[in-house]
Order: structure tokens, then C-alpha cells, then sequence
């Protein structure tokens, strides 16, 4: 008997009915808004971690090619 109830309530879960809701213009843009801005964020975040290293190598690279040649990094 419990196994049809649970049986029962989980078939009445997964019925689709009918939903009276409407998405006006304003709760659309907030929507929009907030999905673009929480993407938004994990990109300046990547961007953020992966910045300093890579300008560190680049820094560390662009001496060694300006001491290989002789000129001094201050005089630039």
C-alpha cells in the first residue's frame, strides 16, 4: 500500500499542468541581466587568475631578449 502511494505522488510530480505565469519585460531583463552578469564574472575571474603569470612570463622574456642584445631596460 505504501509503495502505490509513493508510486502515486511521484506520477502526480511528473504530470505536466498548465502554469498561469507571465515573464513581464522588467523580470526578462533582470533575467538577462543577472545570467550575463554571473557569466560575466566567472570569465574576469579566469581572466583574473590566469593574467599574472602569463604577464610575468612575458616580462621575464621581453629581459632576457633586451639583455641578449645588450641594450639596458632602464634607458627604454
Amino acid at each position: 500500500m505504501l509503495l502505490l502511494r509513493v508510486f502515486l505522488a511521484s506520477l502526480a510530480i511528473t504530470v505536466p499542468t498548465y502554469a498561469a505565469a507571465y515573464i513581464g519585460p522588467g523580470l526578462g531583463a533582470g533575467a538577462i541581466g543577472v545570467v550575463l552578469g554571473v557569466f560575466g564574472s566567472i570569465l574576469l575571474a579566469l581572466f583574473a587568475v590566469l593574467y599574472y603569470p602569463i604577464k610575468r612570463v612575458i616580462k621575464r622574456r621581453r629581459a632576457q631578449a633586451l639583455k641578449d642584445r645588450g641594450v639596458n631596460e632602464t634607458a627604454e
